[in-house]
């Protein structure tokens, strides 16, 4: 696999990108379109559960969740994906069965990455050996704060062989601890060349997670490296985003910025739980004209 000239990274223009995010966010959005939009980012969600005090119960409830997001709305999408620690794959497998619900699962030493080479891979191994469909790994951001960024192309690498042809591989970079924008797109130019099928930002441990600005630098990133290979790479904005309004702009930008092709759960992910119900309210909203009390939609 052919490495990446890092000192060739293009450099970000700041001004560019908070201009093109301030247009963003004045935009409006006509009532079908809003709902065309809701109903896109309900399908393109992946409900998380990533807690210490995580039990297999919880897991099942998430997965009835997912299935049954509000039985009251006709012809509502499932989501895209449950996402669970590598232990949970199994049971979340076997609740999703039959359905076209995916399962991930996080890998590498999540959410911190530092571990050794061989735990990372027996987390990976653990997760595909149990039927994960997509495994989020985080990179190692004390290498890449240190320079050492053969280092993490070379991991990324690793992990996606674990994965083997048939699991997806999504890529954390952890936005809020890689500094600058530039830093940003040299890490997504890394992920990718390194054989990510998705770059991601954040593992929602930190704050700042995903924002509109780093999200457009990566999106920028994956329109170059399309227009350089040919293949297309998902984008995952995970973390802060719970709100439908928040959601459609970052719709907007994916439409603007790389096209309709990746405006399915294929190519693109919202990595935000919560969003789920502020969704489900909005489209209640647009259907019938009133909002519906939040006791109405599952915490799960």
């Amino acid at each position: 696999m052919k490495q990446l000239d890092f000192l060739n990274t293009p450099r970000i223009d700041q001004v560019g990108i908070e201009d093109r995010i301030s247009r963003i966010t004045a935009r409006s959005i006509k009532k079908e379109s809003k709902l065309q939009g809701l109903y896109m980012a309900l399908n393109m969600i992946d409900l998380t559960t990533l807690e210490g005090a995580d039990t297999e119960e919880k897991v099942k409830q998430l997965c009835f969740k997912a299935q049954h997001l509000h039985d009251e709305i006709a012809d509502l999408p499932s989501t895209a994906a449950v996402c669970v620690y590598p232990n949970f794959v199994k049971t979340a497998v076997n609740e999703l069965k039959g359905t076209n619900l995916k399962v991930a699962s996080v890998a590498t030493a999540f959410p911190s990455g530092q571990s050794s080479a061989e735990i990372k891979l027996l987390d990976t191994k653990m997760a595909v050996d149990n039927g994960a469909h997509e495994v989020d790994m985080v990179i190692s951001r004390g290498k890449f704060h240190s320079g050492e960024y053969n280092f993490v192309f070379d991991e990324i690498a690793m992990i996606k062989e674990a994965c083997g042809k048939n699991v997806r591989l999504k890529v954390i970079l952890e936005t809020g601890e890689i500094g600058t924008l530039d830093r940003v797109r040299l890490a997504s130019d890394i992920a990718m060349h390194a054989g990510a099928d998705f770059i991601k930002t954040s593992t929602g441990k930190i704050k700042p997670a995903a924002t509109l600005p780093v999200t457009l630098v990566m999106l920028e990133a994956i329109r170059d490296y399309y227009y350089n290979t040919g293949i297309m790479i998902g984008m995952k904005p995970a973390g802060g985003i719970s709100n439908s309004k928040l959601a459609l702009q970052y719709l907007l930008l994916v439409k603007e910025t790389l096209g309709g092709k990746w405006l399915t759960n294929e190519y693109f992910r919202f990595g935000a739980s919560s969003l789920a119900n502020d969704v489900l309210m909005q489209i209640a909203k647009q259907k019938t004209g009133i909002y519906q009390s939040s006791d109405y939609f599952s915490k799960v």
